[in-house]
């Protein structure tokens, strides 16, 4: 072959011998150059195309080593036989698909799975997409000092710690630890239990899970809860047994006659602000149900997913600030201060389970966000997060009043709506007096994000009009936007 045509690509960015060979990649896959059939040599094309021989021969050479050309003695260069396009489109026309979807040839590769993740069914959309978020734990991140925050991410990066910046310790920066644990001590009256930072309270949940539960073992849970809990349990292999609660949160009773059937590995509780009820478990029931643990010999998982926000009086002391058995698994989060995608959460429990926790953590990865972490240790150690935490307990605080102050005015008007203002929290849990069953689909429509009792049921069984309360989260929207968007609501479900 003496001459043929190459169309060169005009990005200047693209090494000249590169284009080269990408055009005659080209010809190849277009028919324009046939298997077995030579090219010109690498002088007549240079002198054709203006360009030094060399950069043809560097051209031909990368085509040599990709499978498209080969070079004889005597022979130059020619195309292969059996090109790599030939190859794989051979190969897929065995196994092309029918109209049906089935294989009308060779198999495809087949995936063989030990475990099937168990997921929690999501939105198309983030709940932060929608104009009215009434997500229950979704703070306000257009509140998050970021200014702030940079000078502590600043100051990690200008005197950085190169000991803790390469592979080793996973259970968290060790300045971090240190401010948890004297914020925990202080504020939680927890200071005797051994603390592992985690890529937020999920991560710790499914550890925990493959830690200690295995197929056939049961987690004693509230009908209502926090379903991805729920499925970092189920991944395990556990069974979930529910729980009978009351306005006052779990039946201590319920829970004794749960137990004494045996099964039971775990107890998992959201005991200050129950989620999604917002209940708050009284002293006296705490009382009981560690009682029942230490009998039975059943570890307690205390999710204190929101802590910080209580605003009527101190809130209640954390299961883990009285455990002289060791059998409290804490479990906390800082998504709901910072954001969810900080991903600092934590786990405190007894100092074998720590240790093996860690262990497992190494498993999943190498470290953690260590810069991350050692901005976060500056912020807590020069007083920024607790600044920052007063900030948003008071505007919380007043976003729960504005929303009490809405709902009793629709009260007023006569709608059939019942709700008891919590003492701490992020949302509300209101029976609207009605199903809710396709209202979430609704209000989706009209760019309003809500959940309803349907989603954080365990009991899939209930008739459809016995699912009437909806959570209403006040933290991530002004007080203009909450009105507008309960208006929304509203208007879905009572046509006013």
């Amino acid at each position: 072959m003496k001459s043929f045509s190459l169309k060169l690509d005009s990005d200047t960015n693209i090494a000249k011998y590169l284009k080269i060979a990408q055009a005659i990649r080209q010809a190849i896959k277009q028919g324009q150059l046939k298997p077995k059939e030579s090219l010109p040599s690498a002088r007549h094309l240079a002198v054709q195309i203006g360009v030094n021989r060399h950069t043809i021969m560097a051209a031909y050479n990368e085509l040599i080593a990709q499978g498209w050309l080969e070079a004889k003695p005597r022979s130059g260069y020619k195309v292969v036989e059996h090109l790599p396009i030939e190859a794989s489109q051979a190969l897929a026309s065995k196994n092309r698909l029918s109209d049906n979807g089935h294989s009308t040839s060779a198999a495809q590769f087949q995936w063989h799975f030990a475990k099937q993740p168990v997921v929690v069914k999501a939105s198309e959309k983030n709940a932060s997409d929608y104009r009215f978020n009434f997500s229950g734990g979704q703070p306000d991140i257009r509140e998050f000092p970021f200014k702030e925050f940079k000078s502590y991410f600043s100051h990690a990066c200008q005197q950085p710690k190169f000991e803790q910046l390469s592979y080793g310790d996973n259970q968290g920066d060790a300045a971090l630890l240190e401010q948890i644990a004297i914020y925990l001590r202080r504020v939680r009256a927890i200071n005797d239990k051994e603390l592992m930072i985690c890529n937020g309270s999920q991560e710790a949940l499914y550890m925990v899970s493959q830690l200690l539960l295995q197929a056939g073992d049961k987690v004693a849970v509230e009908p209502l809860g926090y379903p991805p809990a729920w499925a970092a349990f189920k991944s395990a292999g556990a069974e979930l047994v529910s729980v009978e609660q009351d306005e006052q949160g779990v039946v201590p009773k319920a829970l004794a006659k749960v137990l004494v059937k045996g099964g039971v590995k775990l107890i998992y509780l959201t005991p200050l602000h129950q989620y999604p009820t917002t209940v708050t478990l009284s002293v006296g029931r705490r009382m009981e149900i560690y009682q029942l643990a230490a009998k039975y010999g059943v570890a307690i998982i205390e999710d204190d997913y929101d802590h910080e926000f209580h605003y009527d009086s101190q809130p209640i002391a954390p299961f883990a600030s009285d455990d002289p058995l060791g059998l409290v698994i804490y479990i906390s989060t800082f998504s709901k201060l910072m954001f969810g995608g900080a991903r600092i959460g934590y786990v405190c429990a007894d100092q074998v389970l720590i240790k093996q926790l860690a262990a497992y953590k190494t498993l999943l990865n190498h470290k953690s966000n260590v810069l991350v972490q050692q901005a976060v240790a500056h912020w807590m150690r020069f007083g920024g997060f607790e600044s920052h935490l007063r900030k948003m307990t008071r505007l919380y605080h007043k976003r729960r009043d504005h929303l009490v102050a809405l709902l009793a005015q629709y009260q007023d008007i006569g709608l059939p709506i019942k709700f008891t203002c919590p003492a701490g929290g992020m949302a509300i849990w209101l029976d609207t007096g009605r199903s809710v069953i396709g209202l979430k689909e609704v209000l989706l429509t009209q760019d309003v994000y809500l959940q309803t009792e349907v989603e954080f049921n365990v009991n899939k069984h209930l008739a459809k009009d016995a699912y009437r309360y909806i959570r209403l989260g006040f933290a991530a929207m002004t007080e203009e936007e909450m009105a507008q968007g309960l208006d929304k609501v509203m208007q879905a479900l009572y046509a006013i």
